[in-house]
């Protein structure tokens, strides 16, 4: 039976796991898994595990092959957990994939913290997965952005969309 999401993971801040006697974050399992099983979703998933890296480490060959998985799911609806650092990247290199929803999250503290935005990130991206039509999304801090007009604002630890430049590359929805 096919899943009704695929869930690709490719690392980030909310898969990182603290071990004290590094005094340091590493990137471990991917934590989502364990967030859908404690909220008893009522969907089927797939989990498939492509990368375990900062998003500032990964390079054009790890978008190429997160585009790769993408474009080889079976499923149409597919949420991709990434750093935020170059998540908006990622996005970009996911554009021109037809017939299928693709939404990226992450979080801006470990899945692992209690305070994290973890799972109330996951939920909103999961909601926006089965709700928008075909295309590239980024699910962040309660909103839904269009990639190419979204930046992480790092003083303020937000995504923001980017204010109109007519010279600026048009979405590829499709």
């Amino acid at each position: 039976m096919e899943a009704d999401i695929h869930v690709l993971t490719t690392g980030g801040t909310i898969d990182k796991v603290y071990f004290d006697r590094l005094s340091e974050y590493q990137i471990g399992e991917p934590q989502i898994g364990q967030v859908l099983r404690e909220v008893h979703v009522a969907f089927s998933w797939e989990i498939e595990s492509i990368l375990r890296k900062d998003s500032l480490e990964l390079t054009d060959a790890d978008r190429a092959l997160v585009r790769e998985r993408v474009a080889a799911s079976r499923c149409r609806r597919i949420l991709v957990t990434h750093g935020t650092d170059t998540m908006c990247e990622t996005a970009r290199a996911l554009g021109g994939l037809p017939d299928r929803t693709i939404v990226l999250t992450g979080s801006l503290a470990p899945a692992v913290f209690k305070s994290s935005d973890a799972v109330f990130n996951i939920g909103f991206a999961l909601a926006c997965v089965q709700t928008l039509p075909p295309g590239v999304y980024i699910a962040m801090n309660g909103r839904v952005f269009d990639p190419w007009k979204t930046r992480k604002n790092r003083a303020a630890n937000v995504f923001e969309t980017i204010p109109d430049d007519p010279g600026a590359p048009r979405s590829d929805r499709a």
